[in-house]
């Protein structure tokens, strides 16, 4: 139809049947294709299977909208529900397979927030605007005013950085997904873990925006304000920093322990402030280059978060979880989560338990992995993989530049 962009789009169903996992609005031009936002296809075959079996995953109406500038989806939409699709093809499953066994996908955690992240990929694609629309609507707040003007102390807030990262992290993975690079495994650093679940299809990505507010919230209020700490260790092997947590608790009485195993030369660890300030000066003891104490609010995934944990349980306990589409990598083992009970006890565990990064980006690389892809704010996690292992591919996706650059190295 002249003048017309045709386009596919997922509608989100949470309210209807809470199995529909995630809402993607997936534009495919059928006439004068705006190259800047649409990339060629080369395997134009491939795709087509990917998305046959993507659309049978989920409730899909068929919509034609007006071309516009800024390429829009408008209304008023004319629907058609695509109910024999899921003879086309086999499964999303199957699609996944096919289109790129070898793509994990990574998640960002707290820190990697800035103000003004994901704007740019929600002024340029309507897939990502419709996934800030979608957290503002969970929440029922502007989630994503605050987001892309801050201000910046109320968006450093665990609670609102948490719901925010996560929003941005999946708006990217979304943007991703639509132009054909889609995962066959993921991983997410402590928060990035939810986000991973989300675009595994394991919560619901409204459900995963309250309950990571929540979470958040939680883990704020488990130890008073100036009682816990947390410090980076460098340039220390793990066990070494594990046994100067070990003796601090002894001498001080207090917890300390390692919250994150980052990469072989970064360990943080988390606890109580005075036995934190202890482990960090025995680490340098024992051969540190530094250990550097952090400005975080709370000391994470130590046993202080353990009132946070409860509540994490008591939220998911309420949410419906599904088995996750492809596998996940847990932070507390660094092992693959497939179902949705193990899931579950991953995402509960998490809060004490330490983020086992290295063991996560070792399993990744063991199922398959040969090409990296951080989805959502900044480029820690590419940092980090490229001192757990210099000789693996990774990218990173956070705006249309680094968009661009990734699905060149992906192929798609």
């Amino acid at each position: 139809m002249p003048g017309r962009t045709s386009t596919m789009r997922i509608h989100t169903m949470s309210r209807i049947a809470r199995a529909e996992r995630l809402s993607y609005i997936a534009p495919i031009p059928v006439q004068n294709k705006p190259e800047a936002v649409f990339r060629p296809i080369q395997s134009l075959e491939r795709f087509s299977n990917f998305y046959v079996a993507f659309l049978a995953s989920f409730k899909v109406a068929f919509t034609s909208t007006p071309s516009s500038k800024d390429h829009s989806l408008g209304a008023p939409e004319m629907k058609k529900p695509l109910s024999d699709c899921s003879s086309l093809h086999t499964n999303w499953r199957t699609a996944i397979t096919e289109m790129s066994k070898k793509i994990a996908f990574l998640f960002p955690g707290q820190g990697a927030q800035a103000v003004g992240m994901g704007r740019e990929l929600a002024e340029s694609f309507p897939i990502a605007a419709q996934a800030f629309a979608e957290a503002d609507e969970a929440l029922g707040l502007p989630l994503s005013k605050l987001i892309f003007e801050g201000p910046e102390d109320r968006l450093r807030l665990t609670e609102n950085t948490q719901p925010a990262i996560l929003t941005a992290s999946v708006a990217a993975a979304r943007v991703l997904i639509g132009h054909g690079v889609a995962p066959a495994l993921a991983a997410g650093h402590s928060l990035g873990e939810w986000t991973a679940h989300v675009a595994a299809g394991t919560l619901a990505f409204a459900d995963a925006v309250r309950a990571v507010k929540a979470r958040g919230r939680a883990m704020q209020q488990a130890v008073p304000a100036g009682q816990g700490a947390m410090a980076a260790v460098l340039s220390l092997d793990a066990a070494q920093v594990a046994e100067a947590c070990r003796e601090a608790e002894a001498e001080t009485g207090l917890t300390v322990a390692a919250a994150n195993l980052n990469s072989p030369g970064q360990t943080v660890i988390s606890g109580a402030v005075a036995a934190v300030e202890k482990a960090a000066l025995l680490a340098k003891a024992k051969g540190a280059r530094r250990a550097v104490m952090l400005p975080v609010s709370a000391p994470f995934h130590c046993a202080l978060m353990q009132p946070a944990q409860e509540e994490v349980a008591r939220v998911l306990a309420a949410l419906t979880l599904a088995d996750p589409r492809f596998p996940v990598a847990a932070n507390v083992t660094g092992s693959l989560v497939t179902t949705a009970a193990e899931a579950h006890d991953a995402l509960i565990r998490q809060v004490t338990g330490a983020v086992r990064w290295v063991d996560c980006v070792a399993t990744l690389k063991r199922a398959g992995a040969e090409l990296f892809v951080e989805a959502g704010p900044g480029k820690v996690l590419c940092g980090l993989l490229r001192q757990i292992d210099p000789a693996l591919r990774v990218v990173n996706v956070e705006n249309a530049a680094s968009l661009e650059a990734a699905l060149a190295e992906a192929g798609a």
